[in-house]
């Protein structure tokens, strides 16, 4: 039904005339609300449907007076529907200070089963019901072997020449090392995607396009990264950095580790019976790395409105991705053993071939047990305004001292001693390969330069960190990681030999 056509009681009256039914409905009034969503929650449950605010059960034409919260009353029950549901709203003038309201949604099949309040209705003839517990189950089994996710969705006009042919053969690279694809996978770009399932048919889908795409404005406005660091413990202090970037979801994992790690303060200390000082940030790096990976993979991409945000605070960091928590899992369960429901399976696969992640809903488990051995306190989760929140409590300013200015910071990587740049080049690769690029990045330079090159060349001669493809040292592909003398704390030794 297209509520745009319906703006006058000429056109609502053939709408009356049919009489409620398994696609209609009447309300008096919004006092009915409850019972009016769940009456959509059943339309979403079947082929769709339409409710009417303002009409009498026998279709009789009553109105009711329309306010502003009314609206908003409705919107905010909308926002109750678990998966997220779009509802279409239509006010219709009925007499002099009195309106009515259709309310319609369409039918949810690839989503179903849609719950209101944490139940299921159905449609039966004209009446809605509680939906049988067997049916829900079924349609959930359903659900969850969906074919038609937004995911793999064809991107119209999209092709090969569109996405990161470096992204797309560093993740080849990764899937080999790891003995997640045959050795002998093609580095032809097409056969590459079609072993990850991202082309149907030849067609390239909407997830091809969200890990390895180069352009998403105007289409895509929900590949975006915030990342902000605030001086004091509100969004309205001061902002101290601040970056809204477009990009694919690999680079989202990239820039959002290297501007963590750019933001957060290193401390340095010397535990007792050591000789050697141990660099720490005050989260662990591997903890944020893998919300940030969660976030990226799980988020809700079919909503236009959605980001994902990092907001660095004197007191906490915050990540945000847009999405809600599958249906059966709670915030509280991921502190404990759950299941692991991604909701963009292709995206989440092209993550774990590279060895990103694991598939066994461990990941949140990870996160804990890494703060608790850092003696840092564990996340907290949170499911609010349609965003999954994880909040990581540490002081982020060292005690004394004033966050820096974004003026202050370049001022003092001019300065940086090879020392400090080299210890700074080992904890970015804590977080896993990169490229020079890249590491630059994560240390505060815009690009490579010739500290960073001296840098990384004694490094590599210290055996503190090695060649991802050592038999191409020149090649565009390579990458650097620790050896493990480098993640036994070698570094930290060298670093503190030189002082």
């Amino acid at each position: 039904m297209n509520l745009g056509l319906i703006n006058s009681i000429r056109k609502l009256s053939p709408l009356l005339a049919q009489g409620e039914g398994e696609t209609l409905e009447f309300k008096r009034s919004t006092g009915e609300l409850k019972e009016a969503m769940q009456t959509l929650c059943a339309f979403l449950n079947s082929s769709g449907g339409t409710l009417l605010f303002g009409i009498r059960p026998d279709g009789k034409i009553e109105g009711q007076h329309v306010a502003d919260h009314t609206l908003r009353d409705i919107a905010q029950a909308c926002d109750r529907f678990e998966p997220p549901a779009h509802v279409s709203m239509q006010r219709i003038n009925v007499g002099p200070g009195h309106e009515a309201i259709a309310v319609a949604v369409k039918g949810g099949r690839d989503m179903r089963p849609f719950v209101y309040e944490g139940r299921a209705y159905e449609r039966v003839g004209s009446t809605t019901r509680r939906m049988p517990q067997a049916k829900y189950e079924r349609l959930l089994v359903e659900r969850g072997h969906a074919k038609h996710r937004w995911e793999n969705l064809p991107v119209e006009g999209l092709t090969l020449k569109d996405l990161d042919r470096t992204e797309i053969l560093r993740t080849r690279e990764l899937a080999i090392q790891q003995n997640r694809i045959s050795a002998d996978t093609s580095p032809d770009i097409s056969e590459i995607l079609d072993r990850l399932g991202l082309r149907i048919d030849g067609v390239l889908t909407q997830a091809a396009l969200m890990l390895y795409g180069k352009k998403f404005l105007p289409n895509y406005p929900q590949c975006l990264l915030k990342m902000g660091r605030f001086r004091g413990t509100e969004v309205t202090g001061e902002i101290v950095d601040n970056r809204q970037e477009y990009m694919n979801a690999f680079t989202m994992v990239h820039e959002g580790m290297a501007f963590l790690e750019r933001t957060m303060p290193l401390g340095a200390n010397f535990p007792v019976g050591k000789i050697f000082r141990e660099d720490r940030f005050p989260v662990p790096l591997g903890a944020l790395r893998e919300i940030l990976l969660n976030a990226v993979m799980h988020r809700d991409y079919s909503n236009y409105s959605g980001y994902v945000a990092i907001a660095v605070f004197d007191d906490r960091i915050e990540i945000r991705s847009c999405g809600r928590l599958p249906i059966g899992v709670t915030v509280e369960q991921l502190s404990g053993r759950h299941d692991s429901k991604p909701p963009n399976p292709l995206i989440a696969g092209a993550f774990h071939r590279t060895g990103a992640v694991e598939v066994w809903g461990r990941g949140t488990n990870r996160v804990i047990a890494m703060c608790q051995q850092n003696k840092v306190a564990a996340p907290v989760f949170e499911d609010r305004h349609g965003f999954l929140i994880v909040t990581f409590k540490a002081q982020m300013v060292t005690p004394g001292r004033e966050v820096e200015s974004k003026v202050e910071s370049k001022v003092e990587s001019k300065v940086e001693s090879p020392r400090d740049i080299s210890t700074r080049v080992l904890t970015a690769l804590r977080s896993g390969p990169a490229s020079k690029v890249r590491i630059a990045q994560a240390v505060g330079k815009k690009k490579s330069d010739g500290q960073l090159h001296t840098a990384v060349r004694n490094l590599l001669a210290q055996g503190l960190i090695e060649y991802t493809l050592p038999e191409k040292p020149g090649s565009r592909l390579q990458e650097y990681r620790l050896t493990e003398q480098g993640r036994a704390g070698g570094g930290s030794k060298s670093r503190e030999s030189n002082v």
